[in-house]
């Protein structure tokens, strides 16, 4: 049994991607993984809902724990629940805050994230969702994409896993290339965090 902490701060929609996808049938060799925890900063995150109804497959709610600020860089709480829970990989779906350097020591290339980028453009503090989008249009970029990568103490700058692209048209606006994106993370997000867990 392999366990997945899923950290999120919005909506939740790559979360819930990513616990229906081990909740089917899976092309990798699969032991049994379980979404044990989901964890966010913020109480209202659409994500939390998603979770106690148990996402898209109907299954037993996941569990979810709000944690604020200092709990999360003051002290050892997450870590240590992490840790007692026997998590072997994090993933960052939609999480706005930089990991603090404690939870990187103990989960070294353990936690992974997606960025609605091609890093290393557009990455870095501030750059996180729409931003990102206006960026990449404003600059007049003919490409964006994903990239997963591994979590290191900086913002968007861990070892990249994967990259996908897709074309940014003369006409895009913001919500156009966000929603390209989108389909890009549900498609390519799961299936790479399952080849993660595969690796360990």
């Amino acid at each position: 049994m392999k366990r997945i902490a899923l950290f999120a701060s919005g909506s939740g929609s790559n979360a819930e991607k990513i616990a229906d996808y081990f909740a089917g049938p899976r092309e990798a060799d699969s032991s049994d993984v379980v979404i044990s925890l989901v964890l966010t900063n913020n109480p209202k995150a659409g994500v939390i809902d998603r979770a106690r109804r148990g996402f898209g497959t109907g299954q037993v709610h996941t569990p979810v724990l709000v944690f604020d600020r200092p709990t999360f860089y003051k002290t050892n709480q997450i870590v240590e629940l992490l840790q007692n829970q026997g998590i072997d990989l994090i993933v960052l779906a939609g999480f706005m805050w930089l990991i603090p350097a404690d939870l990187v020591r103990a989960f070294p290339n353990r936690i992974v994230n997606i960025h609605p980028a091609l890093l290393p453009k557009y990455g870095g503090k501030g750059m996180y969702g729409h931003f990102v989008h206006e960026a990449v249009v404003a600059a007049g970029e003919t490409e964006s994409g994903i990239t997963i990568h591994f979590v290191n103490e900086h913002y968007d700058e861990g070892t990249v896993i994967y990259q996908a692209s897709c074309p940014v048209d003369p006409t895009d606006t913001p919500d156009d290339l966000a929603r390209k994106v989108q389909v890009l993370e549900h498609e390519h997000y799961p299936r790479v965090v399952d080849e993660v867990l595969q690796a360990l």
